[in-house]
């Protein structure tokens, strides 16, 4: 009996020290996290003014053809627009870039931004690199 429960004893300690030692190549959480930039599209000045119907449909394809474009450049990695709310957000993008600056930049592509339409409050945003985040380029689809 004294045996049984010297090997048990052993067993368990042995299990203990090999499955606790730390993988060496394996990054912290800390190192997985990349910062992006979080940009929220608000109503701006220019969205009541800009009534007419064929003008709004140029503007907001405009929008669409920008968002696809910087979604293949592998600048946007998220956007969409948000439900009715007591705020004036619209919209919201996740951009890949190194400064808001760069970040403004791409911003100013988007027509309904550079009419008035939308204004934009840009922040930095953080979150692991997976997914829809992998840095680059995404594939093009073949359909």
């Amino acid at each position: 009996m004294k045996k049984i429960f010297i090997l048990i004893i052993t067993l368990v300690l042995f299990h203990q020290a090999a499955f606790s030692q730390k993988d060496s190549s394996a990054k912290k959480p800390e190192q997985k996290i990349k910062q992006f930039w979080l940009v929220i599209l608000k109503t701006g000045p220019s969205d009541k003014e800009i009534t007419d119907t064929a003008q709004r449909n140029k503007i907001f394809a405009g929008h669409f053809s920008n968002m696809e474009r910087l979604y293949y450049d592998g600048i946007l990695k998220a956007a969409g627009p948000f439900g009715k709310n007591e705020f004036t957000w619209r919209g919201l993008f996740i951009l890949d870039c190194k400064s808001k600056e760069e970040a403004e930049g791409y911003v100013k592509t988007d027509p309904a931004v550079a009419a008035g339409v939308f204004i934009t409050d840009i922040v930095p945003w953080f979150s692991e690199a997976t997914g829809s985040f992998v840095p680059g380029k995404p594939k093009k689809d073949a359909n």
